[in-house]
């Protein structure tokens, strides 16, 4: 096994030194035995660094980067990102909630998502957010009721559909006519027109988001020129689009992909938008897994390891419940020792969890030399993992920790067992 910094992802704010793996400049190893495992650990220099990349994309632009919170909502990296002047692309309530509990500009707050809720309008209106996106015809009309009773009037962009295909996995491509999300590519003018008609509506801008883990520049061009050929079909309509907003879905280095990088793919990007005429309009994003990815760790104990005529298992305490994407989209993390055992034969193991389930795996056919003790690192968990986990089989969700150089902050305790049932009742006696 390798360990050479530069060969793991998220280097080099993840590396070997000493013959230990390090957070920035603390060893995780540390942080383990101080706040045990399963452990969540981010590198604050990772994430600042991959913002970095878009800052510098889109310098001396009209342009503002809203970090698309799902892929992980813990306060202390909203703040992080708020402080950094990023605004948040959310998808719930309770998001608006994190996001005005963390410091962050409501005025900043892109409202995505197909299913929002007449109090979730309230609130986003009452807290007066930058932008509805909005995902369907129905709900341009109950949102321009919902305004229009709260005596607001709510400023929307549209997400249409442009049906490009992003070549990622099923679950997560969104730009396809057979996805949930978005308005049909041929119906945007007639829907532009009729919401640019409703008294609680202000239309700002066009939306577009095809999808997430997307590793090529393609189909985000094919993405510019269709939605770019619809302003221009909207504007001849006499429905002026004031933003333009590419939405997020650039992916990360999971297991030797080879994404472009921000600043190139954006430069590529501008060219084209430059090229059409349109590039003094502002221009929104909505970055998720790229800024946070490679940017976190989850740390788990070796439990036990079972041999097997056909499978030899590695059981360690980490879970679907708490990194859910290998079982539900067959995701690859790679996986390697906090300390390696050097000249140690390796054996091939399926890392495996205590749920009770055949889907809890974390990882299959890994060549590892470990004994009951070790500890292990899942790489690539900053996105979607801590903000996906559950308390499934009434297991506590693990603590988070954030590393800035030599200084690690705990941001989220662990949670107790009494905490995964504490809003139960038992029945009257």
């Amino acid at each position: 096994m390798t360990t050479a910094a530069s060969a793991l992802p998220g280097a080099p704010f993840f590396g070997y030194r000493g013959g230990e793996l390090h957070a920035e400049e603390v060893r995780v190893s540390d942080l383990a035995r101080e706040y045990g495992t399963p452990l969540f650990v981010y590198s604050q220099a990772a994430m600042l660094a991959a913002l970095a990349a878009y800052q510098r994309a889109f310098a001396g632009r009209d342009a503002q980067i809203c970090y698309a919170m799902k892929a992980n909502s813990s306060l202390a990296l909203l703040q992080l990102f708020a402080r950094a002047g990023c605004g948040f692309d959310i998808v719930s309530g309770g998001e608006l909630a994190r996001v005005l509990a963390a410091g962050g500009d409501p005025a900043k707050v892109i409202f995505s998502g197909v299913g929002k809720t007449r109090a979730e309008m309230r609130a986003a209106l009452a807290a007066g957010i930058g932008c509805f996106n909005v995902e369907s015809e129905a709900e341009i009309d109950v949102l321009d009721a919902v305004a229009r009773e709260a005596g607001k009037v709510a400023p929307i962009s549209i997400r249409v559909n442009p049906d490009v295909d992003a070549k990622t996995h099923p679950y997560i491509s969104t730009g396809l006519k057979g996805n949930k999300f978005g308005i049909a590519h041929e119906r945007a003018v007639a829907v532009y027109r009729h919401a640019a008609s409703l008294p609680g509506l202000r239309v700002v801008g066009i939306d577009c988001h095809i999808g997430s883990q997307i590793t090529d520049a393609a189909p985000y061009l094919d993405a510019v020129d269709r939605v770019l050929d619809l302003v221009a079909a909207i504007e001849a309509a006499d429905v002026p689009i004031r933003h333009l907003d590419f939405g997020g879905g650039l992916g990360i280095d999971y297991h030797g992909d080879h994404p472009p990088a921000a600043d190139v793919l954006w430069a590529r990007l501008f060219e084209r938008i430059d090229a059409r005429g349109y590039g003094r309009r502002r221009i929104l994003i909505e970055p998720g897994r790229s800024l946070v990815g490679n940017a976190g760790l989850c740390v788990t104990e070796v439990l036990y390891l079972k041999p097997g005529e056909q499978k030899s298992f590695c059981i360690v305490d980490a879970a679907m419940n708490d990194l859910p994407r290998p079982a539900m989209y067959e995701a690859y993390h790679a996986i390697v020792p906090l300390a390696p055992r050097e000249g140690a034969a390796a054996a091939t193991y399926d890392v495996v969890g205590p749920v009770c389930e055949s889907g809890d795996w974390l990882g299959r056919d890994r060549a590892l030399a470990v004994q009951p003790g070790d500890r292990l690192a899942v790489l690539s968990a900053g996105a979607y993992c801590a903000s996906m986990a559950s308390n499934y089989n009434t297991r506590a969700r693990p603590a988070e920790v954030l590393v800035d150089g030599s200084r690690a902050h705990l941001i989220r305790a662990r949670e107790s067992v009494e905490d995964t049932f504490r809003h139960e009742a038992l029945l009257p006696a």
